[in-house]
């Protein structure tokens, strides 16, 4: 008699279902500052507006990059003018983070408030770039907020002490917007990026915005990680953050939980947040107690931004589109969310159309960032291991017993 023939079951051999491929180191890093770059150029044109105002301006939901909110009148129009925001264009979020890689560059280690002085402010105010939104060469300075020429204020010309040059500054998503490469320097690390983030932002920030800093360079940071998800990135967050910080994130993040698209989330996301949010329904009229110190506020742009990846399940489109038609500072959140996403997942998640058209736009080579970042964050890797190694071998000599 034959064998007879082994009867399936129906379920099928999980070793046999490719798996995706886990993002490398250098894959995370370039989907995350190409991630924030996007992010940025796609938020830029209808920063400032209402989800409403978007949909009556463009026709419905933002999917893709736009023109000007004015048109051919950007020049003139204000309250922006005369800057060429939308047609792909990155704002000073990207310009800021691009700045701080350079720091990177020099400094080749972790920094803090004393290379925001030495190394930052020289680049803001010594050295040219291409602004897009000027359309010209011209001096970081000359395009950034008030609250980045603060840094340059404070530290150039009043000569404060770096690590509390931050302090009565405008509170706000200033310095939080650029510390992406400081969670990718300490990939999946996310205290240490915490820590060194908020170190750096009180060269710039106090309160609340120093503390966003220090919890999105904490997210980036964790999103790096071998396994993360969305969930775990955003509780990674929480369990970092303090006071109002904390409590904005919770608050979204349940919110966040009960929806899969963006266009149900849009209100609830607002109404979660908006009892820690210090700037008021009118975001281009602030309420009088606007972004001044409190331990019981948050900035708005992080907490959206960690519920719109909740949302979009870290589905880069879907997340940064969420962040991009939420309205309001939505440059910053997408930049944010760009970088979270672009981080999980690496470069592919990153539509190659869209890099595209925002490199040739911005005329920037997107690319050349993240390559530089890479080399300085295997570099300060070997000399974290060489210092852990000293530390053990010295913990090691003090502790031995048997002498």
């Amino acid at each position: 008699m034959s064998p007879q023939t082994p009867q399936t079951t129906g379920t099928p051999d999980i070793t046999s279902v490719p798996r995706p491929p886990v993002p490398t180191l250098d894959d995370r890093i370039t989907g995350s500052l190409l991630g924030a770059a996007v992010g940025d150029a796609l938020g830029g044109p209808v920063e400032g507006y209402a989800p409403e105002q978007i949909v009556e301006r463009h026709g419905g939901r933002v999917t893709g990059v736009v023109g000007p909110w004015n048109g051919a009148a950007w020049r003139t129009a204000r309250p922006i003018a005369p800057y060429h925001k939308g047609d792909g264009h990155v704002t000073d979020d990207t310009l800021m983070t691009h700045a701080l890689i350079r720091v990177y560059e020099k400094v080749r280690d972790h920094l803090d408030a004393y290379a925001v002085a030495e190394h930052l402010v020289p680049e803001l105010m010594g050295r040219t770039v291409w602004i897009p939104e000027l359309e010209a060469e011209a001096l970081p300075l000359q395009r950034v907020f008030l609250a980045e020429k603060w840094i340059v204020t404070r530290l150039h010309y009043g000569h404060a002490d770096p690590r509390e040059a931050g302090n009565g500054n405008v509170v706000n998503c200033g310095a939080a917007m650029y510390m992406a490469p400081v969670g990718l320097v300490n990939a999946a690390n996310p205290a240490g990026a915490y820590t060194e983030a908020l170190d750096i932002a009180g060269a710039h920030q106090s309160s609340y915005g120093r503390e966003a800093a220090g919890v999105f360079a904490a997210a980036v940071a964790a999103a790096c990680a071998p396994g993360a998800t969305p969930r775990s990135v955003v509780d990674t967050a929480i369990a970092l953050a303090k006071d109002g910080t904390r409590a904005a994130i919770e608050a979204v993040a349940e919110v966040a939980d009960g929806h899969r698209d963006f266009e149900t989330a849009l209100g609830p996301l607002r109404a979660a947040v908006a009892p820690y949010d210090s700037v008021g329904p009118d975001y281009r009229a602030p309420s009088l107690d606007a972004r001044r110190p409190s331990r019981v506020h948050a900035i708005e742009e992080l907490p959206v931004a960690l519920g719109m990846l909740l949302v979009g399940e870290g589905d880069y489109r879907r997340t940064v589109l969420g962040a991009v038609n939420y309205g309001r500072d939505c440059d910053s959140i997408a930049t944010m969310a760009g970088a979270l996403s672009g981080a999980l997942h690496g470069e592919s998640a990153v539509p190659a159309e869209w890099a595209k058209q925002v490199a040739e736009a911005s005329r920037l080579d997107l690319h050349g960032p993240a390559t530089a970042l890479t080399a300085v964050t295997h570099e300060v890797f070997i000399r974290d291991t060489a210092r852990r190694r000293a530390h053990e071998s010295a913990y090691a000599t003090l502790t031995d017993t048997l002498r």
